[in-house]
């Protein structure tokens, strides 16, 4: 298996680890938290699940831009730098979702004055979630989706997927950061689905196409094989 071979199989295997864990993660907290950061039976060890999860998420998010960055610099260096340096500050601000979330199992047991505080950090992990899975992933997305694009290293209407996606997700967020609705749902929800499947497409088609070498013409008839270039 050739190097850039290795690279587009890691890329696409992290890509699809990030969704294995970002949803479930996402779901054991919605189900967990509630005002005063009271957890009930159970709820403690959602938490830490979640967080467990966040923490394999947020190594995924910088294994992607590691992995695709050797294969994205000789499109544009700049912007693969880019690219990886905003996957990276999208991973710090997932982690630090994950430490604000721990705080609220570590506050468990306290007297009235701890549910503020509580309630404090359950809105820190809401906004995170809203600033790095949201702004800065809707911004990076543009990045490599537009080095695919005009490299053509994977089908064009892919890349599209993320040109599209990337922008609607930074503005689904900025409206909920700018406070001109209180929760991303309903019709604003589809808005997410292009940034989705570029990531899934994006991850299959590295998993199964990318980085494999052309096939070698036929040879006419009579002729000897076209020999493999070296």
């Amino acid at each position: 298996m050739s190097p850039t071979r290795r690279a587009a199989v890691a890329a696409g295997a992290l890509f699809l680890i990030t969704h294995v864990t970002s949803v479930p993660a996402a779901l054991l907290y919605e189900a967990t938290f509630r005002p005063g950061g009271v957890l009930g039976e159970g709820d403690a060890t959602r938490v830490l699940v979640a967080g467990a999860l966040e923490v394999v998420l947020a190594l995924g998010v910088v294994g992607t831009a590691i992995a695709l960055y050797p294969l994205l610099k000789r499109h544009g260096e700049n912007i693969a730098l880019g690219y990886l340096a905003l996957r990276t500050l999208e991973a710090a601000v997932i982690l630090t979702g994950v430490v604000t979330a721990l705080g609220v199992v570590s506050l468990q047991g306290g007297d009235g004055s701890t549910a503020a505080v509580r309630d404090g950090l359950i809105a820190v992990h809401d906004w995170t979630f809203l600033v790095g899975p949201g702004l800065v992933c809707g911004t990076n997305t543009v990045l490599a989706a537009w080095l695919v694009y005009r490299s053509g290293v994977v089908p064009r209407f892919i890349a599209v997927l993320g040109l599209v996606g990337g922008p609607l997700v930074f503005a689904l967020n900025a409206g909920k950061l700018l406070g001109l609705y209180d929760s991303i749902s309903g019709a604003a929800g589809i808005a997410v689905v292009p940034i989705f499947a570029w990531e899934v497409l994006l991850a299959v088609y590295l998993l199964t196409r990318a980085g494999r070498p052309a096939p070698r013409p036929a040879a006419p008839a009579g002729e000897p094989p076209v020999p493999a270039a070296v």
